[in-house]
């Protein structure tokens, strides 16, 4: 006679029991593949869990094993070609060792950070690998997911006790600043990003490091800051004209800034890389095949990602090691956004 269960949903190990003559254990030894059930019983109950179409239940186990297969990744702009590229090659190395990525995107908001890691924190997640959101607190953050469940930093600095992996982020615009001056160029602006972020904090430091040894003192009309966005950067492109002396290069933040700049240059009769030279930071996919080709620094934004996936891994492995801090090197990419040597005329606008 067929079995009746008392509700519809989920079926579950005491419905597959009910199912076959055995006890839960039975079939829980089943699930777990154990040599402690004869082969008999075994196809009995495997038998049932096809009949009855049993779905494993993966994060039950997990909580009776008390062990979680899902690392989070809670990034902070994944409409970002570079995060994009960078939770891929986390992906990558978290399901080569076993584990499923759970993906959280914050839109560099604070307080949508703090719901989604709420919601993350709900699924026991083994780990965390976190880029915050600008403005995040660390104690805050710190406070919300406790000391059980191990986190590693990336590119953002926070003030905690948590691993952190970032770019090389003041090398990366020395290099592009000193390349634009062995151009010829003496005008040089930095461009996007927001002075809170440790990142461009450090990217700013090195381009003010690269002015200085070459003897020249940036205009603070030279220092533009905006949301580190395509959209947000072609819209501010204005700003760099908006005073004399104007510049005829500029280091930007990263691609997509870069990206923004060119299309706001466009926009107002320049040309990247003939009447302006651009610079950008990252090297997402799209740098190599823009109009003009992007020079950028080169970080392997998916290589990056296959990095912080390592590193937490070998956390989990060795919860008491004392924290550790871990800079990914950079290199310049020339391409020809950087192209002209010579100064524009003035822009009236």
């Amino acid at each position: 006679m067929k079995p009746t269960r008392a509700a519809p949903g989920r079926v579950t190990l005491t419905d597959i029991a009910k199912g076959c003559g055995v006890s839960r254990a039975t079939v829980s030894l089943v699930l777990r593949g154990s040599p402690l059930v004869n082969v008999r019983t075994r196809e009995r109950v495997e038998a049932e869990l096809k009949r009855q179409n049993y779905v494993y239940h993966r994060g039950a186990a997990n909580l009776r094993r008390k062990v979680s297969s899902g690392v989070a990744l809670v990034i902070n702009d994944l409409s970002n070609p570079f995060f994009a590229e960078f939770a891929a090659g986390v992906d990558e190395s978290l399901a080569t060792a076993g584990y499923v990525t759970l993906l959280g995107s914050t839109g560099e908001s604070v307080e949508r950070q703090q719901a989604v890691l709420n919601s993350l924190l709900e699924h026991d997640p083994a780990g965390i690998i976190l880029s915050p959101a600008e403005g995040s607190d660390g104690a805050r953050l710190h406070a919300l997911v406790g000391t059980r469940t191990p986190v590693l930093v990336f590119n953002r600095e926070l003030d905690t006790d948590w691993d952190f992996l970032s770019l090389d982020n003041r090398r990366g615009a020395q290099l592009a600043t000193e390349h634009l001056l062995e151009r010829g160029h003496r005008r040089i602006a930095f461009f996007g990003g927001h002075r809170d972020s440790s990142s461009c904090r450090e990217r700013r430091e090195g381009y003010r490091l690269a002015m200085t040894a070459a003897g020249l003192t940036p205009e603070p009309q030279w220092l533009i800051e905006c949301a580190p966005t395509r959209l947000e950067a072609a819209g501010q492109t204005g700003a760099l004209f908006a005073r004399d002396p104007a510049p005829t290069a500029a280091v930007c933040y990263n691609d997509a800034v870069a990206l923004g700049l060119i299309n706001g240059l466009s926009a107002r009769g320049r040309r990247a890389g003939h009447d302006f030279a651009v610079v950008g930071f990252d090297d997402i996919p799209e740098a190599q095949v823009s109009a003009p080709p992007l020079s950028t620094i080169a970080v392997d934004p998916r290589a990056r990602g296959r990095q912080a996936a390592e590193l937490i891994l070998q956390r989990l492995h060795n919860t008491d090691a004392a924290p550790e801090r871990t800079v990914a090197p950079v290199r310049l990419q020339v391409r020809a956004s950087s192209d002209t040597v010579s100064a524009p005329p003035g822009d009236a606008a």
